[in-house]
């Protein structure tokens, strides 16, 4: 597989990658991008497995011992020089540091000696042996043709499917997009400080906005926030231009200030954005090549943060908050039962609002959608039934009720001064609480009425 192959491969998968991030705005994105690559392994691995039966029956093996392909009819190993050598970030038992023992593979289904080959399959689709042509063809499954006894339009769809996998690719083996190794407790001893631009207090609130929503800022507190907003930088580029291109690795995140621009995969325009719109934040969180070129359909205007910064900050601050919510929750009553791992997971799930006095954080009557632990400041609870039922402070939770039972909220929550709360969604309620969820039940207040009224 030439380079250019490989890095079209690459771009196409971190381009719907993209796509689906932006369409579910993950709150957890390291998880999240884990989870879709595993689950696109999983989905394409079950197809194989189902349609075993079939590939045995044309003479094809889809699950070949891997030492089975790393030697050539000479004995000389050539699949070890074509795959590329990384390490895993998932963890010390890595599964490329050993290409003799493979976990997902299938056990052998015969005794036969598996021929080389460069894709997946043991032998080509008429059963004969093709090794030396395949070394020939630089070992390209697409250059072995189908005989008159097995044409092409009559081949099952997954192995038509096959002849569209890239050389190098191999379903014995999983691949990875990783971020560079950084320590952020190293990183605060040293000096390195983030540049700081002068802002109009116009511009700091445009950019606020635009950063608002964006899935990799809006879990930074508002220290970090802040720091964001002074190292960005102002960028002119004139209509036609090249902003980034498509291959190219990631030196900058930009923010659309004025004008727009269009992006293009392969040289093929998918998309367009305008004023407000960021880009390129993907191949700044990983080390990983541009997945799109963009190019200004105006002239264009925007506001820039460079490689460096953009990681420190948010490795910094998303350090910093795990720390601060692990030191919280330790504190927290209901929450004593979890482990020290499921307390980071929780904390790094965790995201802060900040209410005034006054304001309504929950309202009777409303769908819940949020778990609520009170980091600072006071709050009253009270239903339009009963009036004040509760005055809550830090270290206390409320919000459950709503999620136990999927029920509308109880009663209405209003901050009595400044308070900062740490809130949890449904989904992170249900699979991050663990043992904290029983104790939440049995502390469930609408139970215990329900007990009272069947004692009477």
């Amino acid at each position: 597989m030439s380079h250019q192959q490989q890095q079209q491969f690459i771009t196409e998968e971190l381009s719907q990658l993209q796509r689906e991030i932006l369409t579910k705005n993950p709150s957890d994105i390291l998880q999240f991008c884990a989870n879709y690559f595993n689950s696109k392994l999983q989905a394409q691995r079950s197809q194989l497995w189902d349609n075993q039966a079939k590939a045995n029956a044309a003479g094809i093996d889809l699950f070949p011992p891997v030492s089975n392909l790393n030697v050539n009819a000479s004995g000389i190993g050539f699949l070890h020089d074509r795959q590329p050598s990384f390490k895993s970030p998932f963890g010390v038992n890595d599964p490329h540091s050993n290409h003799d023992e493979d976990p997902h593979s299938a056990p052998a289904q015969n005794n036969e000696k598996a021929e080389p080959s460069g894709s997946i399959f043991k032998t080509n689709f008429d059963g004969k042996a093709s090794s030396s042509s395949r070394i020939q063809k630089d070992v390209d499954p697409s250059s072995v043709e189908p005989s008159s006894q097995q044409p092409a339009a009559s081949l099952p769809g997954f192995l038509k499917q096959a002849n569209k996998i890239p050389i190098a690719f191999n379903a014995n083996r999983r691949t990875s997009v990783s971020a560079e190794a950084l320590n952020p407790a190293k990183l605060k001893s040293e000096s390195w400080k983030p540049p700081v631009n002068k802002l109009s207090p116009e511009e700091e609130a445009t950019l606020a906005q635009n950063l608002k929503n964006n899935f990799l800022f809006k879990q930074l507190d508002a220290q970090s926030k802040r720091t964001v907003l002074a190292a960005l930088s102002s960028r002119q580029f004139p209509k036609d231009s090249v902003i980034i291109k498509q291959g190219d690795e990631g030196d900058y995140f930009y923010i659309v200030e004025k004008g727009s621009v269009d992006f293009f995969v392969n040289d093929t325009k998918v998309s367009s954005s305008g004023e407000g719109s960021s880009f390129g934040e993907l191949a700044l969180m990983y080390n990983a090549p541009r997945a799109a070129t963009v190019i200004a359909a105006t002239d264009v205007t925007c506001w820039a943060l460079d490689r460096l910064t953009f990681r420190r900050i948010l490795l910094e601050g998303t350090f910093n908050r795990r720390l601060m919510y692990e030191d919280f929750l330790k504190g927290v009553k209901v929450l004593e039962t979890l482990a020290d791992h499921e307390r980071s997971k929780l904390a790094d799930a965790l995201r802060t609002e900040m209410y005034h006095a006054g304001d309504k954080i929950v309202t009777e009557g409303d769908q819940g959608e949020n778990f609520y632990l009170i980091e600072s400041g006071n709050c009253n609870v009270y239903s339009s039934s009963g009036g004040q039922l509760a005055k809550l402070t830090k270290g206390d939770y409320f919000g459950e009720v709503a999620l136990l039972n999927d029920l509308p909220r109880q009663a209405t929550v209003e901050a009595i001064d400044n308070v900062i709360v740490a809130t949890l969604g449904k989904s992170g309620f249900q699979r991050l609480l663990g043992p904290a969820v029983d104790v939440l039940k049995a502390q469930d207040p609408t139970k215990a009425h329900e007990t009272i009224a069947a004692g009477n």
